[in-house]
């Protein structure tokens, strides 16, 4: 194929004539590894220490003080090494994901610190005159360099990277001017996903809150008094077992496989569930999880309920999405745990006459859509910034 003017083939691919093909070593004054802390000296306070954890598959530092272990802060100064900062950028070097995504991936470090680098955590100390820390974490998070990674890493439950693979790693790098260009663009990018990460947030938060006053009665909507009725849930609706089908007995089709997972497990060519359906999966790690579905659908391995004259199965499945937790203890079986429509029966429930679980089940629904047209809006920007990634990381498209 044909190089457009301008263009020059490289081990990195097609890029400008004017971008070099560098080396990680090329653009680090050093490189630093983790230290392992062991597990018996943890305290309850002190430093925060960094691990995989906190690198994002989406690039960001996910960092909370509450959940992170410590290091006792009079241990500091033998340490000193091992000390992170804002601005700090860290390279995960082990992952033990299925899809082997964090492998690789760098982050900056968002929080003023000290904090502690852990062992298998690198820490990259860049040249400020030849690699903007930005453009370098968003080709970390390139096709590119993702594929590099997963090549040069050794594979298996856990893949590991080492100091050698990733200070060889080659980067496309444009000069100085357009990659802050670059860093500008998609810093851009980043912000809107969180505005919209941050808009999620609070309106789950209110979603919850209007879940804890609606469904028992706290708060009222208007028009609506007298008392509920406290029933079994087994004395309300009818709760049956599924019809358990495997994948290799299933008929290839359009019909989603509800089974003890989260998502469908398969596809089939028949329903076995017509209407509106709510679904409690029956064995696994997700024993007990609770779904909702408005379409025909092949109930596997889980218990069902489905639409009755005298209650609003909307209002029915957020009453046990809001008790979601509750279920999750009825588990049964240790190892491999199960919830059978027997442990789901005696849950005592709060009833409203019909017209106020309607009223409910609408509000709560309406705000369902909201957070359903806000993540389709923050997944639609996350593809965009990553079109963006490969056309202005590759050159293809210049902004300078």
């Amino acid at each position: 194929m044909e190089l457009r003017a301008g263009y020059k083939q490289t081990e990195v691919g097609v890029i400008p004539e004017e971008w070099e093909v560098l080396s990680v070593s090329d653009v680090t004054k050093s490189f630093q590894n983790g230290f392992a802390f062991a597990s018996h000296g943890y305290s309850k306070s002190g430093i925060p220490i960094v691990t995989m954890a906190q690198i994002g598959l989406d690039g960001r530092f996910k960092f909370k003080e509450e959940i992170v272990n410590h290091w006792p802060s009079s241990e500091a100064s033998k340490l000193a090494t091992f000390q992170l900062f804002r601005g700090d950028i860290i390279i995960a070097m082990t992952d033990v994901t299925p899809e082997k995504n964090l492998i690789g991936r760098m982050t900056e470090v968002t929080e003023d610190g000290p904090l502690l680098l852990n062992q298998r955590v690198g820490l990259l100390r860049l040249d400020p005159e030849k690699i903007d820390p930005y453009f370098l974490r968003a080709v970390s998070n390139s096709k590119m360099w993702r594929d590099y990674a997963r090549a040069v890493a050794s594979l298996g439950v856990q893949a590991n990277i080492g100091t050698k693979e990733i200070q060889a790693g080659k980067l496309p790098v444009p000069p100085l001017p357009e990659q802050r260009a670059i860093a500008g663009a998609l810093s851009d990018v980043d912000t809107l996903i969180g505005a919209l990460d941050s808009a999620l947030a609070k309106r789950r938060d209110l979603k919850q809150a209007a879940m804890q006053q609606l469904l028992t009665g706290l708060k009222r909507l208007p028009g609506f008094h007298g008392e509920w009725e406290v029933k079994r849930l087994g004395d309300v609706v009818e709760i049956i077992k599924g019809e358990l089908i495997t994948e290799k007995d299933a008929i290839p089709g359009n019909i989603p496989v509800i089974a003890g997972g989260k998502k469908p497990a398969y596809f089939h060519n028949r329903a076995n569930r017509a209407g509106k359906t709510i679904t409690i999966s029956g064995s696994g790690a997700s024993a007990g999880y609770v779904s909702f579905f408005e379409m025909p659908i092949f109930a596997s391995d889980c218990s069902t309920i489905r639409e009755g004259p005298s209650y609003v199965i909307q209002f029915i499945y957020f009453v046990l999405h809001l008790r979601q937790g509750e279920i999750y203890r009825a588990q049964t079986g240790g190892a491999q745990p199960h919830i059978h429509p027997n442990d789901l029966r005696p849950m005592s429930i709060g009833v409203p006459q019909v017209a106020e679980q309607t009223a409910i089940a609408e509000v709560l629904s309406d705000m369902d859509a909201e957070l359903a047209a806000l993540e389709q809006r923050r997944d639609k920007t996350r593809a965009l910034k990553q079109g963006m990634m490969q056309e202005l990381l590759t050159g293809r498209t210049r902004l300078v």
